[in-house]
């Protein structure tokens, strides 16, 4: 059975902190690590982009598991990154995008090119036409093992995006990105309005 939806922003912080301080230190950091765990393996499937967060999460356990820092230390940061993650949750409300616009959002800006603000809204409209697009025309039930089926689909990427992207886009950073949103939207998206994000609502 699956974890429930974890809301790292429901954790009150400062009484987690006090029941730290006053002598549960183990206990305290071993559970904000738990919920900062499963937190990351419900964000990170719907939007790839986020997996420098899963190496820094791995990055500390690894240094306070080789008592490279103690546990003081590991708690501290955990605490930074559970409230970074509770920021990245509410970045697709503060940018006007759903959870899936923002995953093809991002990546067609990150890590690169860099954009003036026009651009970026001009990125949110291809998200949202390409999304709505390939949701009414192109992903069909079992569209991923029919050849025929996955070829429209890519086709059907490369086309918008090639009509619609800001000019900063290089041909070499086009590819990488139609290649990159074409692998995203068949990871995520099974056909007949079934998807991760349809399972994870």
């Amino acid at each position: 059975m699956q974890n429930p939806f974890v809301d790292l922003s429901k954790i009150d912080f400062d009484q987690l902190w006090e029941r730290f301080r006053t002598g549960r230190k183990h206990i305290e950091g071993e559970r904000l690590r738990g919920a900062i765990g499963r937190k990351l393996s419900e964000m990170i499937p719907r939007n790839r982009t986020r997996m420098d967060y899963q190496e820094r999460f791995e990055q500390m356990i690894a240094a306070y598991n080789e008592a490279a820092i103690n546990v003081d230390v590991l708690f501290d940061q955990l605490m930074e990154l559970a409230g970074e993650l509770n920021e990245e949750e509410r970045r697709g409300i503060t940018e006007q995008l759903s959870e899936e616009e923002l995953a093809v959002f991002d990546l067609l800006t990150r890590p690169a090119p860099e954009l003036t603000e026009t651009e970026k809204d001009e990125v949110k409209t291809i998200a949202r036409k390409l999304l709505t697009t390939l949701k009414q025309e192109r992903l069909v039930l079992d569209w991923r093992r029919r050849q025929q089926s996955r070829a429209a689909v890519k086709i059907a990427v490369q086309k918008i995006l090639d009509e619609i992207l800001p000019e900063c886009y290089t041909k070499a950073t086009y590819d990488q990105k139609c290649e990159m949103v074409y692998q995203h939207i068949y990871e995520c998206y099974y056909g007949e309005g079934r998807s991760i994000y349809e399972e994870a609502a």
